[in-house]
């Protein structure tokens, strides 16, 4: 029998030119994961989300035909992954507005970059909903539609970002009690291996320091940023820390072991900064270079752009556009003639039935619980340290019955074991 096949999916928003540090951290891993085979891979433009931050359409425009051309010049195939412009896709925004319909605010309160606008907003004496706009508190919900339209299974993300994936599970999970299971409960997919570049100062590389190394810029360009790299005044002879040195990480991030324990050596014994920076951009450009040419070639020939997104979107609606429709059919907004005679039996059947609940807490801790069809508690789980470890929990007590609990849930209180495996042998005929 053949393995599953795996979904991943990747979104960048298109609100300015890519850097060096886009390239190691993000572009040059995900070309390097499309090609993993038993993967469907779906990269996509997130112009949507540039709304959210961006008033300027030249510079959402620009950017959307420089990151394109950027993922294409790294490697992308177009013809082996889904790669499309979220704006192409209009089945996005429709599962938004249906996900807002069963998603609390409470939920959207607790998102990351709200609350800290209101932070600022508090800290300053202003309205806490000063600068607020409604795209920036629903932005949980529209990233969430990005990811369950395509039932990904993992989203490679950074750890600012996991916050959004646990709630994209939550209102996928909302959807699926309501209506029936639809949605695959998506996992974030931390890679701690994943390099973050320092700038040319020693910070992260940021276009919000201004202390970036532009990714296709001129080869001179490059070279004189690559130069601009801050270092300390030890002279040429004196042996040099690899420790806390920019330049030393930018190099490792595209050197081979063998080059950067030479540099390293190159250190210990004293190599000017001029020669070791000379080093640096000669790696760099040796790999740049090549996809530097394909990446001029494409942005001068925007309407290629164009053609490759347009094919990749209606790849993608081939999936969107009838599972749309499922869900739509789903909420009732159907064909009046379409009045199935059993909807109304099923349904009455599903909320008979026990189900569980899964949930966090304010300690940032999750829990499922275990509830009969009236709502009452029969089994409440231990702490977990991620929603993934909680489902997997709840997964074992559907297929091997309370035995399988173990330490990781207790009976509530007055509750027997009788009732719970009732309850469990309900859930498994339902």
């Amino acid at each position: 029998m053949n393995a599953p096949v795996v979904r991943y999916l990747t979104g960048i928003t298109t609100t300015g030119t890519p850097h060096l540090g886009n390239y190691v951290g993000a572009i040059r891993p995900t070309v390097q994961a499309s090609r993993r085979p038993g993967t469907q891979n779906f990269y996509f433009l997130a112009d949507y989300h540039a709304l959210i931050k961006c008033d300027e359409p030249a510079r959402i425009q620009r950017s959307t035909l420089e990151i394109a051309a950027c993922w294409l010049a790294a490697g992308l195939d177009p013809e082996h992954v889904y790669f499309y412009r979220q704006s192409d896709i209009p089945e996005i925004p429709e599962l938004t507005w249906l996900l807002t319909c069963v998603t609390g605010k409470g939920l959207l309160n607790r998102a990351h970059a709200y609350k800290a606008q209101v932070d600022k907003n508090n800290a300053a004496g202003v309205d806490p909903d000063f600068d607020v706009t409604a795209g920036l508190f629903m932005y949980p919900v529209l990233m969430a539609a990005d990811i369950i339209m395509f039932n990904a299974h993992k989203v490679p993300v950074g750890r600012d970002q996991v916050q959004h994936l646990e709630m994209a599970r939550d209102m996928a999970s909302s959807f699926n009690h309501l209506y029936g299971e639809h949605f695959t409960l998506p996992e974030a997919q931390v890679d701690e291996a994943v390099a973050t570049l320092p700038g040319l100062d020693g910070r992260k590389m940021s276009k919000s320091y201004d202390n970036v190394i532009a990714l296709f810029g001129p080869r001179e360009q490059m070279r004189k940023q690559i130069f601009s790299i801050v270092t300390d005044s030890r002279a040429p002879g004196e042996p040099k820390e690899v420790e806390g040195s920019a330049l030393f990480q930018i190099y490792q991030a595209f050197a081979d072991e063998g080059e950067t324990q030479a540099l390293r050596k190159a250190y210990a014994e004293g190599i000017a900064w001029s020669d070791a920076k000379q080093l640096l951009f000669e790696r760099i450009d040796r790999e740049i270079a090549p996809m530097r040419e394909r990446y001029d070639a494409l942005v001068a020939n925007p309407a290629e752009l164009e053609r490759i997104l347009k094919a990749g979107a209606k790849k993608a609606r081939a999936i969107a556009t009838p599972f749309m429709a499922t869900l739509r059919h789903a909420v009732g907004l159907r064909n009046l003639a379409d009045q199935p005679a059993s909807s109304k039996g099923k349904a009455r059947a599903r909320s008979a039935l026990p189900s569980f609940k899964q949930y966090r807490e304010a300690d940032g801790k999750h829990y499922f619980k275990l509830v009969d069809a009236g709502g009452a508690l029969l089994l409440q789980s231990a702490a977990f340290d991620s929603p993934q470890d909680a489902g997997r929990a709840v997964a074992r007590l559907k297929q091997d019955g309370l035995a399988a609990a173990g330490d990781a849930a207790r009976l509530a209180e007055g509750v027997s074991e009788a009732q719970v495996g009732a309850a469990l042998a309900q859930l498994a005929a339902g």
